[in-house]
């Protein structure tokens, strides 16, 4: 993760939830650290919500937040500790990330049980994540109890448990110009790697070849992990929606899926790009390319502000449903189609999803029984896709083509921007950057 300068926009997150709270005490620690094997863990990622409230990017640490006439915002974490350092990397200490981050009050996180008894007492609600993890449940119940058992002496323990994920959601899904700067650096490291890897791409190369390159691009801008696994599909593999395996061999004639995306500054890209192996697309893939591609952008013409989160989706499988009745893949109306849904042997998920600091992002996409409306701020893919795997009813040269194309889009007060544009993604663009001269 690259250093960050500028933590000013961490307190005025936490103050904005407190409001929302009114009163009361959140409860939010980050995420655990996860062996390997043996005495090595995996690249340590901290908890989305945790990191939007704090910045904060070391483990065993909790925020704790007071709202009501007396505010507070509390750091527990890990104590100074030179030997650990020497192993381990540096270590903010109370003092040092109290003065860093901005907390009015920060303590060692072995003090955490003793403080939180004492803070809790005569809050009216806990917030907290509540079912994330059963171990933290069952260390909330505990607390309560040990407040609880203050009674005689007139201190009362929270009457009302709340979940704090449900604030914290609304709040992230609107991305403030910091997290849409940190977004737009995202995506354009992660559209550099699909142009390096539609110029790498040959036959005879390996998935995993073209994942290496991928990862390198990332890294040498400073995003040192991708935001998921990459899928890097050849072939028939494309029609594997979460195909991971990326090992298999390229053929010449065959398309490449590659869905793969950067985190930077604990955000995410989402870019997927379908492309021939041989740099040309042969007809019956550019055919089925070219309806893909419409259908992306009756989608993005839908995204803008006042329309319903469902519209991009619906204006995607109105042109989908089209093309397949063209291609022989489905028969009848594009009325009879979206009815029937038989369009589902060769499109089968959403045409889209919220993204920020995760790839699924947090938010609600229904607010009661509607559809949520589109708001600036909001980020979002688009994604549609076709996978046409074998079958009696299939034309025989449409047989395992799988294509999606997926770019992230913004929506701003007049429209949307299509943050991952640079991208190359028309038939034309990409057999030009392909041009093996």
């Amino acid at each position: 993760m690259v250093a960050m300068t500028d933590f000013s926009h961490f307190p005025e997150r936490r103050k904005r939830l407190q409001t929302l709270m009114r009163q009361g005490i959140a409860i939010i620690p980050t995420a655990p650290e996860v062996a390997r094997n043996a005495d090595t863990h995996y690249d340590y990622r901290h908890d989305s919500h945790f990191y939007y409230l704090t910045g904060f990017t070391e483990p065993e640490a909790v925020l704790a937040l007071i709202a009501g006439d007396k505010m507070q915002t509390i750091l527990f974490c890990r104590e100074k500790n030179a030997e650990r350092e020497v192993w381990d990397g540096f270590r903010y200490g109370p003092d040092g990330a109290s003065e860093k981050f901005g907390f009015d009050a920060a303590y060692p996180i072995a003090q955490l049980d003793e403080k939180l008894v004492e803070l809790m007492g005569n809050q009216p609600v806990l917030y907290y994540p509540v079912g994330a993890d059963t171990g933290w449940d069952a260390r909330i119940i505990k607390l309560r109890e040990a407040v609880k058992a203050k009674a005689r002496s007139g201190i009362r323990a929270p009457s009302e448990i709340r979940d704090v994920r449900e604030p914290v959601n609304e709040m992230r899904l609107i991305k403030d110009v910091h997290e849409q700067d940190i977004m737009h650096r995202a995506a354009k490291i992660s559209c550099g790697a699909h142009r390096r890897a539609m110029r790498f791409t040959r036959p005879g190369q390996h998935e995993y070849e073209v994942e290496a390159e991928l990862l390198h691009e990332f890294c040498r801008h400073g995003a040192r992990h991708p935001a998921y696994t990459s899928i890097v599909a050849g072939g028939a593999n494309a029609c594997t929606l979460h195909y991971v395996g990326n090992n298999a061999p390229l053929n010449d004639g065959d398309l490449l899926l590659i869905d793969a995306g950067c985190e930077l500054d604990g955000y995410a890209s989402d870019i997927t790009r379908t492309f021939p192996v041989n740099g040309r697309f042969s007809a019956a893939q550019k055919d089925v390319y070219e309806i893909v591609l419409a259908a992306q952008a009756a989608a993005i013409s839908a995204a803008i502000p006042g329309k319903l989160w469902n519209a991009p989706h619906e204006a995607a499988l109105r042109v989908l449903a089209q093309g397949f009745i063209d291609l022989k893949l489905c028969q009848g109306s594009v009325e009879s189609v979206l009815e029937t849904e038989s369009y589902k042997q060769f499109y089968m998920h959403r045409t889209g999803h919220w993204l920020g600091m995760d790839v699924h992002d947090v938010g609600e996409y229904k607010i009661g029984e509607q559809w949520r409306p589109l708001q600036p701020g909001m980020m979002l893919t688009v994604e549609p896709g076709c996978y046409i795997r074998p079958g009696d009813s299939v034309p025989r040269a449409l047989w395992n083509i799988g294509i999606r194309i997926e770019d992230d889009v913004l929506i701003t007060a007049k429209g949307n921007e299509v943050i991952t544009q640079d991208a190359p993604k028309t038939v034309s663009q990409i057999e030009e950057v392909m041009r093996h001269d």
